[in-house]
Parts: C-alpha cells; structure tokens; sequence
C-alpha cells in the first residue's frame, strides 16, 4: 500500500463510520489500519468533535463537522485531480 497522509487516514475513517456509525473491527478493516493506531486516531477524532461514540451500541460515528471536514476532503481531491489532468 502507498504511503498515506493523516489527512488521508482520517478521511477513510470518517467515511466508514458515515450513515449508520461502525464497531473498531469494521473500521480497522476498512481504513487499513492496527488496532494501536486506530486507538491514537479515535481519541485525537473524537477531541476534536470529528467523530462520536455510541455507548448503547459500541459504535463510532462521524458528527456533523466530521461531514463537513469529508466533503472538504473531497472536494480539494477533485480539484487537485482536475489540476493534474490538465497538466
């Protein structure tokens, strides 16, 4: 697998707790990651109100900042993938 930014991590984390929340497992399978390194980035997500634990059902899920920073996220991928065409 290629080299990653943290800004790229937390966007693949975001995305698989979007629309319905997702256990650790799910998301360490889906993000690509270990269980010590999902642990450092849930707490740093949740602190900073990204993402939110749901006691009841043992699910993380991505808060209203946490879509607005994934579109964000998105948005300048397309561009900079628009720019690079265009190159």
């Amino acid at each position: 697998m290629k080299y990653r930014s943290r800004t790229e991590i937390v966007a693949m984390i975001l995305d698989s707790t979007n629309g319905g929340g997702a256990t650790k497992t799910k998301i360490m399978y889906k993000a690509f990651l270990s269980y010590n390194q999902l642990k450092d980035y849930l707490t740093v997500l949740i602190e900073n109100d990204l993402i939110e634990y749901i006691d009841g059902t043992k699910t993380f899920r991505t808060t209203e900042k946490g879509l607005h920073f994934l579109k964000m996220h998105n948005e300048i991928g397309e561009l900079l993938h628009i720019t690079a065409k265009n190159d």
